[in-house]
């Protein structure tokens, strides 16, 4: 049965039909936001979100302040801008005289952003147009 031509030929018309729809998986969200969150120059700590058409989406902020929403609602959307609970500014670590800093928390991971951003009505917004899309955020004190 394995031998005969014709199994053979309905085997192979099979994987031809099967196989791109193995090795073909969606490589991410087909909307997305990318961009840098800082209050005064420093990058911020926290998460961003975006708030629109009844849904929401958000994503982390990076040590560095970049961010990126996934399949953000698309149209007008507030931008809300969080802290993590907990997580306020410290004092300045002392140094002695001669040794290199130390990388703290409070010195990697950012400043927390002003409470206001919390909350919607805070200003900012952005029309999310779908597709890639790329929006720096500017928080002021």
């Amino acid at each position: 049965m394995f031998q005969h031509p014709a199994f053979r030929l309905l085997v192979c018309a099979a994987l031809f039909a099967i196989l791109p729809t193995l090795g073909c998986r969606d490589s991410g969200p087909k909307d997305s936001v990318t961009g840098k969150v800082t209050l005064n120059g420093q990058p911020v700590s926290g998460e961003v979100v975006f708030v629109g058409g009844g849904k929401q989406a958000n994503g982390p902020i990076s040590p560095d302040g970049t961010y990126i929403v996934n399949n953000p609602p698309i149209g007008e959307v507030e931008i809300l801008v969080k802290g993590f609970p907990g997580v306020a500014p410290g004092p300045a670590p002392v140094i002695p005289k001669g040794s290199a800093p130390v990388p703290t928390a409070s010195t990697t991971a950012g400043v927390p952003p002003p409470p206001k951003y919390a909350n919607p009505g805070n200003g900012l917004k952005l029309t999310v147009k779908g597709g890639k899309q790329q929006h720096d955020i500017t928080l002021n004190p």
